[in-house]
């Protein structure tokens, strides 16, 4: 194997890269970023950035040093494994092996195309786009109260702007997370001064604004659409890899694709969890940081399972959200405190294991947490259910 290409800039396609090198790959590595910058960190896009607190959101990582040949501006455009090709605007790149990291594109809403007042969040252009709105302290109306909807509000009325988020489901993060939690997140809003409307759904973006679905048309300065992402896997059509159905690459527990010398990772790739017992795709920063280190190591002759505990965090409204695993409807819910208080945490168990934590204000938790879950570790419920006993202390004996 001489030659691997990495299509996709993004975080996951630059720790693949490096992971290469660190692990003694000699042969050529080629990175190819759709955008024309250097590649970047996506986290401070949606506060630091819009704040104008990080001019530089790039990352610290020296291309030329690792002898990486970073191509920016050159997209993917379609596959051809036959030829071990991957086809651009710029010609053909061959490969021996080839790993998929072209991340995920944001959901948009029908009428948006062309308008300068609706915007998405997911790229520097889009934090520079947004920039003068919070400048300018206009009106801004947020469509979606999931995770990124609620980081944008949060940065919109820290710079003053008067911000209203319209949200389909009865509360924020319906289907995600528990109902008393999403309530308690309601609250958040208000606290910050930010209109939540739930239960409501956008009819359309109008002129200076949007219509909702009775009719009513709320005035805004900016749109913001936060209503999740879908895999960037457009481009693979025909090739052969195997999709699933939400039109990730479906990858093996090793992040091999279906197709030979194929590989992928981050947000474009889904993976069998024996852990969890089904199939994950996850759309965060820390499996774009972990997952190429495991698929660098396959890649290289290793056989490698990749099966994490999945981890991510939010800054929204004055807290720090974290969680760590993967929970479902049927496991046990114990809660570490009150949420009427600033800190308190979520437990899950299942068959007495703590397999999902979500922390607010309690990082202690979310470490002790994490730990816990990739031992499979049970717990004691009760000493669980108190919030001054340290989640290291409750596990169950014998």
């Amino acid at each position: 194997m001489r030659r691997v290409v990495v299509a996709g800039a993004g975080m996951a396609g630059v720790r693949t890269a490096v992971a290469l090198r660190e692990q003694g790959f000699t042969g050529s590595v080629t990175l190819l970023g759709e955008e024309p910058h250097r590649p970047y960190d996506r986290p401070p896009l949606s506060k630091a950035l819009l704040l104008g607190t990080v001019d530089d959101p790039a990352l610290d990582v020296d291309f030329a040093g690792l002898a990486i040949d970073l191509r920016l501006g050159v997209r993917a455009t379609s596959l051809r494994p036959d030829r071990h090709e991957v086809l651009t605007a710029e010609g053909s790149v061959p490969y021996d092996r080839l790993v998929i990291a072209t991340g995920a594109e944001p959901r948009t809403l029908p009428g948006i195309s062309g308008r300068r007042d609706a915007h998405v969040l997911r790229t520097v252009d889009d934090a520079e786009a947004l920039r003068p709105v919070l400048a300018a302290r206009r009106d801004v109306v947020v469509v979606g109260a999931g995770w990124i909807g609620a980081e944008f509000a949060t940065a919109a009325a820290e710079a003053g702007c008067p911000v209203t988020v319209v949200e389909a489901a009865a509360r924020p993060l319906a289907g995600v997370l528990p109902g008393f939690v999403g309530d308690v997140m309601a609250r958040w809003y208000a606290e910050a001064g930010v209109t939540l409307l739930t239960g409501r759904r956008v009819a359309g973006v109008a002129q200076a604004g949007v219509t909702l679905d009775d009719g009513s048309h709320l005035p805004a300065g900016a749109v913001v659409i936060g209503v999740g992402a879908r895999p960037g896997t457009g481009w693979l059509a025909g090739s052969g890899v195997d999709l699933d159905g939400d039109l990730a690459v479906r990858a093996d527990d090793r992040l091999r694709s279906s197709l030979p010398d194929i590989y992928a990772v981050g947000d474009c790739a889904s993976f069998p969890s024996r852990r969890y017992g089904g199939r994950l795709l996850i759309h965060h920063w820390d499996n774009a940081v972990q997952g190429p280190l495991t698929a660098a190591a396959n890649l290289l002759g290793g056989d490698e399972p990749y099966d994490p505990v999945p981890y991510f965090w939010s800054e929204q409204f004055g807290r720090f959200v974290q969680y760590a695993g993967h929970h479902g409807d049927g496991d046990e819910l114990v809660l570490r405190g009150d949420p009427d208080n600033t800190a308190w945490s979520v437990c899950w168990l299942r068959d007495g294991a703590l397999v999902a934590l979500l922390a607010v204000g309690r990082p202690r938790d979310l470490a002790q947490g994490r730990k816990l879950i990739e031992r499979g570790t049970r717990l004691d419920r009760s000493a669980l259910a108190d919030p001054a006993v340290p989640l290291k202390s409750v596990v169950r004996p014998g």
